[in-house]
Protein backbone atom coordinates (compact mmCIF):
# COMPACT_ATOMS: atom_id res chain seq x y z
CA UNK A 1 0.00 0.00 0.00
CA UNK A 2 2.76 2.49 0.92
CA UNK A 3 4.50 1.99 -2.79
CA UNK A 4 0.53 3.47 -4.19
CA UNK A 5 0.40 5.76 -1.48
CA UNK A 6 4.20 7.18 -2.53
CA UNK A 7 3.10 6.84 -6.48
CA UNK A 8 0.16 9.52 -5.64
CA UNK A 9 2.67 11.74 -3.85
CA UNK A 10 4.79 11.52 -6.92
CA UNK A 11 2.03 12.99 -8.92
CA UNK A 12 1.72 15.90 -6.90
CA UNK A 13 -1.67 14.60 -5.27
CA UNK A 14 -2.33 14.95 -1.79
CA UNK A 15 -3.11 12.37 0.43
CA UNK A 16 -6.13 11.83 2.56
CA UNK A 17 -6.58 12.04 6.04
CA UNK A 18 -7.12 8.35 6.18
CA UNK A 19 -3.89 7.58 3.57
CA UNK A 20 -1.77 9.90 5.68
CA UNK A 21 -2.90 8.01 8.75
CA UNK A 22 -1.95 4.45 7.02
CA UNK A 23 1.38 5.55 5.43
CA UNK A 24 2.26 6.62 9.03
CA UNK A 25 0.89 3.18 10.55
CA UNK A 26 3.27 1.47 8.04
CA UNK A 27 6.16 3.65 8.99
CA UNK A 28 5.49 3.24 12.74
CA UNK A 29 5.42 -0.76 12.60
CA UNK A 30 8.68 -0.72 10.65
CA UNK A 31 7.32 -2.62 7.30
CA UNK A 32 8.59 0.54 5.44
CA UNK A 33 12.36 0.85 4.02
CA UNK A 34 14.49 3.68 4.67
CA UNK A 35 14.34 4.81 0.98
CA UNK A 36 10.54 4.59 0.96
CA UNK A 37 10.32 6.28 4.46
CA UNK A 38 13.23 9.42 3.06
CA UNK A 39 11.05 9.78 -0.49
CA UNK A 40 7.84 10.53 1.38
CA UNK A 41 9.02 13.10 3.31
CA UNK A 42 11.09 14.39 0.55
CA UNK A 43 7.71 14.73 -1.55
CA UNK A 44 5.77 16.23 1.42
CA UNK A 45 7.93 18.79 2.30
CA UNK A 46 8.77 19.88 -1.50
CA UNK A 47 5.12 20.24 -2.13
CA UNK A 48 3.65 20.95 1.18
CA UNK A 49 1.79 19.50 3.61
CA UNK A 50 -1.46 19.87 3.79
CA UNK A 51 -3.86 20.12 6.75
CA UNK A 52 -5.44 16.64 6.21
CA UNK A 53 -1.72 15.04 5.86
CA UNK A 54 -0.92 16.46 9.17
CA UNK A 55 -4.43 15.47 10.96
CA UNK A 56 -3.58 11.83 9.53
CA UNK A 57 -0.07 11.68 11.28
CA UNK A 58 -0.44 13.00 14.21
CA UNK A 59 -3.66 10.27 14.67
CA UNK A 60 -1.39 7.74 14.16
CA UNK A 61 1.16 8.78 16.33
CA UNK A 62 -1.23 9.27 18.83
CA UNK A 63 -2.84 5.85 18.82
CA UNK A 64 0.65 4.24 19.61
CA UNK A 65 2.12 6.84 21.76
CA UNK A 66 2.77 5.60 25.45
CA UNK A 67 0.29 8.72 27.00
CA UNK A 68 -0.01 9.66 31.02
CA UNK A 69 -2.06 10.67 32.35
CA UNK A 70 -2.47 14.27 33.03
CA UNK A 71 -4.64 17.45 34.65
CA UNK A 72 -6.68 19.85 31.92
CA UNK A 73 -4.46 22.75 33.07
CA UNK A 74 -1.44 21.45 31.99
CA UNK A 75 0.71 23.24 29.30
CA UNK A 76 3.39 22.64 26.55
CA UNK A 77 6.06 24.83 25.31
CA UNK A 78 7.10 23.52 22.44
CA UNK A 79 8.64 24.64 18.81
CA UNK A 80 8.54 23.01 15.13
CA UNK A 81 12.31 23.93 15.24
CA UNK A 82 14.28 23.77 11.06
CA UNK A 83 14.25 27.41 11.40
CA UNK A 84 18.35 27.26 10.71
CA UNK A 85 18.84 30.51 12.53
CA UNK A 86 21.27 27.96 15.02
CA UNK A 87 19.35 29.93 18.30
CA UNK A 88 19.60 28.32 22.13
CA UNK A 89 16.74 26.06 23.19
CA UNK A 90 14.06 28.75 24.66
CA UNK A 91 11.50 26.79 24.76
CA UNK A 92 13.15 24.67 27.62
CA UNK A 93 14.39 27.72 29.02
CA UNK A 94 10.55 29.27 28.75
CA UNK A 95 9.39 25.93 30.00
CA UNK A 96 11.55 26.26 33.58
CA UNK A 97 10.38 29.89 34.08
CA UNK A 98 7.00 29.91 33.69
CA UNK A 99 7.06 26.33 36.22
CA UNK A 100 8.50 28.34 38.44
CA UNK A 101 5.69 30.81 38.33
CA UNK A 102 3.15 28.35 39.15
CA UNK A 103 2.16 26.97 35.83
CA UNK A 104 2.22 23.07 35.16
CA UNK A 105 4.15 21.99 32.07
CA UNK A 106 4.74 18.93 30.14
CA UNK A 107 7.64 19.92 28.09
CA UNK A 108 7.83 17.50 25.32
CA UNK A 109 11.10 17.23 23.41
CA UNK A 110 13.86 15.41 21.46
CA UNK A 111 17.67 15.82 20.45
CA UNK A 112 18.22 17.85 17.87
CA UNK A 113 17.75 16.71 14.42
CA UNK A 114 18.39 19.89 11.87
CA UNK A 115 19.60 22.29 14.96
CA UNK A 116 22.40 22.55 17.19
CA UNK A 117 20.26 21.62 20.49
CA UNK A 118 16.95 20.20 20.85
CA UNK A 119 15.62 20.07 24.61
CA UNK A 120 17.06 16.86 25.29
CA UNK A 121 20.32 17.92 24.32
CA UNK A 122 20.05 20.59 26.40
CA UNK A 123 18.96 19.18 29.77
CA UNK A 124 21.58 16.39 29.63
CA UNK A 125 24.58 18.92 29.62
CA UNK A 126 22.75 20.15 32.55
CA UNK A 127 23.00 17.00 34.38
CA UNK A 128 19.13 16.42 33.97
CA UNK A 129 18.29 12.64 33.72
CA UNK A 130 15.98 12.69 30.79
CA UNK A 131 15.06 8.88 30.23
CA UNK A 132 12.33 8.77 33.39
CA UNK A 133 9.93 6.67 33.18
CA UNK A 134 6.19 7.64 32.39
CA UNK A 135 5.22 7.33 36.07
CA UNK A 136 8.39 8.90 37.27
CA UNK A 137 7.14 12.27 34.65
CA UNK A 138 3.57 12.22 36.33
CA UNK A 139 4.73 12.25 39.61
CA UNK A 140 7.10 15.33 38.45
CA UNK A 141 4.08 16.90 37.17
CA UNK A 142 1.96 17.03 39.91
CA UNK A 143 4.58 17.76 42.58
CA UNK A 144 6.71 19.68 41.47
CA UNK A 145 4.54 21.25 38.13
CA UNK A 146 7.22 20.27 35.72
CA UNK A 147 8.35 17.37 34.04
CA UNK A 148 10.33 16.64 30.36
CA UNK A 149 8.41 13.59 27.95
CA UNK A 150 11.62 12.50 25.98
CA UNK A 151 9.72 12.08 22.70
CA UNK A 152 11.87 8.38 22.17
CA UNK A 153 10.46 6.88 25.22
CA UNK A 154 6.85 7.74 24.66
CA UNK A 155 6.75 7.38 20.45
CA UNK A 156 9.14 4.34 20.38
CA UNK A 157 7.52 3.15 17.52
CA UNK A 158 9.26 6.98 15.43
CA UNK A 159 12.72 4.66 15.98
CA UNK A 160 11.74 3.54 12.38
CA UNK A 161 12.02 7.13 10.81
CA UNK A 162 15.12 8.09 13.26
CA UNK A 163 17.53 7.17 10.10
CA UNK A 164 16.19 8.83 7.64
CA UNK A 165 15.54 12.17 9.05
CA UNK A 166 19.14 12.28 9.96
CA UNK A 167 20.20 11.27 6.90
CA UNK A 168 18.20 13.85 4.82
CA UNK A 169 18.83 16.86 7.93
CA UNK A 170 16.52 19.01 6.46
CA UNK A 171 12.89 19.87 8.72
CA UNK A 172 10.36 17.56 7.30
CA UNK A 173 6.57 16.83 8.82
CA UNK A 174 8.14 15.50 11.67
CA UNK A 175 9.25 18.96 12.77
CA UNK A 176 5.14 19.92 12.12
CA UNK A 177 3.86 17.09 14.10
CA UNK A 178 5.95 16.51 16.81
CA UNK A 179 4.76 19.21 19.12
CA UNK A 180 1.42 17.94 18.00
CA UNK A 181 1.54 14.64 19.79
CA UNK A 182 1.69 15.84 23.43
CA UNK A 183 2.07 12.34 25.78
CA UNK A 184 0.40 14.26 28.27
CA UNK A 185 -2.55 15.08 25.72
CA UNK A 186 -2.36 19.11 26.66
CA UNK A 187 -4.88 21.34 24.75
CA UNK A 188 -3.04 23.96 25.59
CA UNK A 189 0.33 24.98 23.72
CA UNK A 190 2.25 27.46 23.09
CA UNK A 191 4.32 26.58 19.40
CA UNK A 192 6.71 28.18 17.73
CA UNK A 193 6.53 27.34 14.00
CA UNK A 194 9.12 28.64 11.36
CA UNK A 195 6.42 29.55 8.51
CA UNK A 196 3.02 31.72 9.11
CA UNK A 197 1.68 29.77 6.25
CA UNK A 198 2.32 26.76 8.70
CA UNK A 199 1.34 27.87 11.57
CA UNK A 200 -2.29 28.24 10.13
CA UNK A 201 -1.89 24.90 9.01
CA UNK A 202 -1.18 23.55 12.64
CA UNK A 203 -3.81 25.99 13.99
CA UNK A 204 -6.20 23.73 11.91
CA UNK A 205 -5.44 20.71 12.38
CA UNK A 206 -5.02 21.07 16.06
CA UNK A 207 -8.85 22.38 15.49
CA UNK A 208 -9.69 19.50 14.28
CA UNK A 209 -7.61 17.77 16.85
CA UNK A 210 -9.65 18.93 19.98
CA UNK A 211 -7.21 21.52 21.30
CA UNK A 212 -8.62 24.32 23.60
CA UNK A 213 -6.39 26.76 23.56
CA UNK A 214 -2.71 27.84 21.61
CA UNK A 215 -0.73 30.29 20.26
CA UNK A 216 1.45 29.58 17.29
CA UNK A 217 4.38 32.41 16.69
CA UNK A 218 6.35 33.30 14.30
CA UNK A 219 8.98 35.90 14.25
CA UNK A 220 9.34 37.88 11.14
CA UNK A 221 12.91 37.16 11.02
CA UNK A 222 12.27 33.72 10.77
CA UNK A 223 12.62 32.49 13.83
CA UNK A 224 10.33 29.76 15.48
CA UNK A 225 9.70 31.58 18.35
CA UNK A 226 8.72 35.11 19.60
CA UNK A 227 11.49 38.04 18.28
CA UNK A 228 12.97 40.28 19.88
CA UNK A 229 15.08 41.67 16.47
CA UNK A 230 11.67 41.75 14.51
CA UNK A 231 8.12 41.64 14.70
CA UNK A 232 6.25 38.49 15.38
CA UNK A 233 3.06 36.94 14.32
CA UNK A 234 0.49 35.18 16.23
CA UNK A 235 -2.02 32.80 14.80
CA UNK A 236 -4.51 31.86 18.19
CA UNK A 237 -6.54 29.00 18.10
CA UNK A 238 -9.56 29.31 20.92
CA UNK A 239 -12.37 27.34 21.91
CA UNK A 240 -12.47 26.05 18.38
CA UNK A 241 -12.05 29.86 16.75
CA UNK A 242 -8.78 30.64 14.73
Amino acid sequence: MLKQLLSKCAEGKALTEDEAYAAMNIIMSGEATDSQIASLLSMLRLRGETVDELVGFVRAMRDRMTAIEASDDVIDTCGTGGDGAATFNVSTAAAIVISSLGVKVAKHGNRAVSSKSGSADVLERLGIDIHTSPSAAKQALETKGLAFLFAPLYHAAMKHAAGPRKEIGFRTVFNLIGPLANPARCKRQVVGVYSTCYAEKLAEAMRRLGSEHVLFVTGRDGLDECSIAAETDVVELKDGAI
